[in-house]
C-alpha cells in the first residue's frame, strides 16, 4: 500500500483531462470516504480526478470483494469505459445477448428480450455481466493511485460538525467533507437520519452460487445456458431464480430467491446457506433446475432486508453525505443496485470539479443530491415492482402477465430480426421490454445530467441555502 507522499506523487503524474472537460477544482478539498467498496472506489476515483485529496477508511484488514455476479448495465459500462476501464470489461465480462423469462415448472420460455447489439447500437455501450470481485479489482486499480487507502480503519463515531470520524484505534481523522459509502449497514446512515434506521425483512432471502461452466457444457440441457449468453429468469410461486455466465463464460452465477422462513438472521453477503434445505425449497421446479442445484456444492444465504427511501441524503450540518447502499438500497430484482452507486460517484466527482470555496460544500452537496434523488428512488420502486410480477402463484395473475410478456416476446423477436417494434410496451410485465423504462434506465449519463444541471442551475447555486 502506497504511502500519502507517493499516492500524491503518482497522481500528479497521470492527471486525466478527460472527466469533466477536463476541469478541476481550485480548491482541493480532503475528503474522507468511508466503505471500500464498490461506490466508495468509484467516488474516490471520480473525486480525486476532480482534484481532490482523498482517504478511504476501511474496516476490513485487507481490500477485496465477496459476492457472485453483478450487471454492468449500459448506465454503468458508459462510465467504466470513460474511467479507461473498458479493456477491463471486454477481458473479464460476458456480453449479454438476451433475456430469458421462463416457466418455473417445464422451462417454457414466456418472455425474451434482445439485448446485445441491440442494446449497443441503441445506448451506445454494452451490457455485461461480470463475477463482483473482477469488478471490484478493476476499480481498485484504477483508484489506488489517486488517493489513501487504510485498511484496519473501522468507524465507530462520527462528529458532523467538525466534520471527524473516530476509528476503532481511537484514532480521530478530520476532514473537509464526508462520504458514506459504507452499505447497506451503514454507520453514517444514522448519523443523517437522527438515529437507530433498522431495515425491515422483505420475506424473501437469496441463495447464491456459483458453477465451473465446464460442468453445464458436459450436459446437453444445460449446454445452452452458457452457449447463449443470455440471463435466464425462471419465475415461480414465491420465488425466482437468475442465471447467467460471468467471468468470460468461464463460470455460471445462480441467485435463487426463495420465501425467508428465518426468524431474524443477518443482513449479510457471506451467511452460508444449507444445500440440502436450498435443493429442497425447489424440488418441484423443472429438471433444468434440479440438474443446475445438484452441481452447487455449497451456497451463501443473503436475507433480503429493504429501507424506505430516505427524506435526504445529506446531514443537517452540511459536511456529511450518503452515496450508494448507505441511502438507496436497492432489491436486486432489477439489477441495479450497482449501477446507482456508481452513478451517485460520477455525479459527485462531477459536481465537485466546480469547488472554490469550502462555504460552497453544502450547495454542491445539494445540487448532487437534486440530480441523483428522484431517479434513485424511482429505480427502487422499480426493483420492488419485479419482486411483484415474477413471484405469482399458478392462476389468473400469472396467466395474464405470461400474456403480457409473450406478446412483448413476439416483438422483441421482430426486433431481433431487424424488423421495426409494433407495439407499445408501457407497462409491460417485462420490465426491460418497456421501451421507455429502458430508455430512463439505460440512457442514462451521468456525466452529461451533471453538466446539463450546471448549465441551467450552477450560477445561482453558490447563494442558495437549501432546506435540508
Amino acid at each position: 500500500m502506497m504511502n500519502a507522499q507517493e499516492s500524491k506523487t503518482a497522481s500528479s503524474t497521470h492527471q486525466p483531462d478527460h472527466l469533466y472537460k477536463g476541469r478541476r477544482a481550485s480548491l482541493p478539498l480532503n475528503i474522507v470516504v468511508i466503505g471500500c467498496g464498490m461506490g466508495g472506489l468509484a467516488a474516490a476515483y471520480c473525486l480525486a480526478q476532480a482534484g481532490h485529496n482523498i482517504t478511504i477508511l476501511e474496516a476490513a484488514s485487507a481490500i477485496g470483494e465477496a459476492g457472485a455476479g453483478v450487471q454492468a448495465s449500459p448506465n454503468v459500462s458508459r462510465l467504466l469505459m470513460r474511467w479507461g476501464l473498458g479493456p477491463y470489461l471486454e477481458k473479464f465480462g460476458v456480453k449479454i445477448q438476451a433475456l430469458s423469462f421462463k416457466r418455473w415448472s417445464n422451462d417454457e420460455v414466456v418472455g425474451w428480450t434482445p439485448l446485445g447489439d441491440v442494446i449497443d447500437k441503441e445506448y451506445g455501450s454494452p451490457f455485461y455481466l461480470l463475477h463482483r470481485a473482477d469488478l471490484h479489482n478493476m476499480l481498485y486499480e484504477a483508484t489506488e493511485a489517486y488517493c489513501i487507502i487504510r485498511v484496519n480503519s473501522r468507524v465507530i463515531s462520527v462528529d458532523p460538525s467538525k466534520p471527524s470520524v473516530t476509528l476503532a484505534s481511537g484514532e480521530v481523522v478530520f476532514a473537509d467533507l464526508i462520504i458514506g459509502a459504507d452499505g447497506v449497514k451503514s454507520v453514517t446512515r444514522e448519523y443523517v437520519v437522527g438515529g437507530p434506521d433498522k431495515p425491515r425483512v422483505t420475506g424473501d432471502a437469496a441463495y447464491r452460487a456459483i458453477i465451473p461452466a465446464e460442468k453445464l457444457l458436459q450436459d446437453d440441457e444445460l449446454k445452452p445456458l452458457v452457449e447463449k449468453m443470455e440471463s435466464t429468469i425462471w419465475m415461480g410461486p414465491g420465488g425466482h431464480i437468475v442465471g447467467y455466465t460471468i467471468r468470460a463464460k468461464k463460470e455460471f452465477n445462480l441467485v435463487m430467491v426463495h420465501p425467508d422462513e428465518a426468524e431474524g438472521g443477518v443482513e449479510s453477503w457471506t451467511a452460508e446457506g444449507n444445500v440440502d434445505k436450498m435443493r429442497e425449497n425447489y424440488k418441484q421446479w423443472s429438471t433444468t433446475v434440479q440438474k443446475l442445484l445438484a452441481l452447487i456444492p455449497s451456497t451463501l444465504d443473503w436475507k433480503l432486508m429493504d429501507r424506505d427511501p430516505l427524506p435526504s441524503w445529506i446531514h443537517k450540518d452540511g459536511k456529511l453525505v450518503l452515496l450508494g447502499d448507505s441511502c438507496h438500497p436497492m432489491l436486486p430484482y432489477r439489477a441495479q443496485g450497482l449501477a446507482m452507486a456508481i452513478e451517485d460517484a460520477a455525479v459527485l466527482g462531477n459536481i465537485f470539479s466546480h469547488c472554490s470555496d469550502r462555504s460552497q460544500i453544502l450547495p454542491l452537496l445539494y445540487a448532487y443530491q437534486s440530480i441523483r434523488y428522484d431517479r434513485a428512488t424511482a429505480t427502487q420502486k422499480s426493483s420492488s415492482l419485479n419482486r411483484y410480477i415474477f413471484h405469482k402463484h399458478d392462476g389468473p395473475e400469472q396467466e395474464d402477465r405470461d400474456r403480457d410478456m409473450r406478446a412483448a416476446m413476439e416483438d422483441g423477436l421482430r426486433v431481433a430480426r431487424g424488423e421495426q417494434s409494433t407495439l407499445v410496451l408501457a407497462g409491460n410485465a417485462n420490465q426491460w421490454a418497456d421501451k421507455t423504462k429502458s430508455d430512463i434506465q439505460f440512457g442514462y449519463d451521468a456525466d452529461e445530467e451533471s453538466e446539463k444541471w450546471w448549465l441551467a442551475n450552477g450560477n445561482k447555486l453558490m447563494t442558495l441555502v437549501p432546506s435540508i
